[in-house]
């Protein structure tokens, strides 16, 4: 049986979601979970999901957990907070288990597999900066199965994240997009998402700092990510290529 839509009821009631049903009434094969930045809420997010406008998919924006202090309106994914005593930046990279379990386990296990009947190959995860880190971290522990994909825009493998063998690497594919200058995802973020996960592409943006794709060179490796990984009960597209 395919999945369902799912709704804001499949949801435990402290996870705060937008829901983006498939375009022109179509089946919802696959599911998009969508994280947002350190900083930001899922409303922005929910936007994208619109505005990628992906054939059969269902899109669901989570918003992260923990409220900013000060009343600076956003929200982060971390397990503390953290500020540099000089420059007052946030850390972004302070532990990310309870998301991690939210993100697994309330959201995609209890939620999207047992309550709407998706597989795990039918599910991907879309993460920008912390977000994306959260979306890797989740993937590299989902051990007894293969996800349909993670895309991390700026977002390395947490330096918490537990190592993992050579032998147990994820079979879940994984592309990671980083700026050409002050990107988070140094040469040594490289390696370890190459040490944990089986499948890696990694691309490169000549800009300054990770950001969101701002044109259509950006995006082309994306698209072609979801061209790949996404399923269909319409037929595979021409040319279209899907990693086994």
């Amino acid at each position: 049986m395919p999945g369902r839509l799912p709704t804001e009821n499949d949801f435990p009631d402290s996870i705060k979601i937008g829901i983006v049903p498939p375009p022109s009434l179509q089946p919802p094969t696959n599911v998009l979970i969508l994280l947002h930045g350190l900083g930001d809420t899922n409303a922005s997010f929910t936007k994208l999901g619109q505005q990628l406008n992906l054939p059969e998919t269902a899109c669901i924006a989570v918003q992260a957990p923990n409220p900013l202090p000060f009343d600076l309106g956003g929200f982060h994914w971390g397990d503390d907070l953290i500020f540099d005593q000089q420059t007052g930046v946030m850390d972004f990279d302070t532990g990310f288990k309870k998301s991690t379990r939210l993100i697994l386990d309330s959201v995609i296990r209890d939620s999207l597999m047992s309550k709407c009947g998706y597989k795990a190959r039918e599910i991907i995860i879309f993460g920008f900066a912390q977000g994306g880190m959260v979306g890797l971290q989740a993937a590299a522990e989902f051990e007894d199965q293969e996800l349909g994909g993670v895309i991390s825009i700026g977002g390395p493998l947490s330096l918490t994240a537990p190592p993992k063998s050579l032998q147990k690497k994820t079979k879940t594919p994984i592309l990671v997009c980083r700026s050409s200058k002050g990107s988070a995802i140094t040469d040594s973020a490289m390696t370890r998402l190459k040490d944990a996960f089986e499948f890696v592409e990694i691309k490169e943006w000549k800009k300054n700092g990770d950001g969101m794709p701002s044109n259509r060179e950006e995006m082309l490796p994306i698209m072609r990510f979801f061209a790949r990984r996404l399923r269909s009960t319409r037929g595979v597209p021409a040319g279209s290529v899907e990693l086994t």
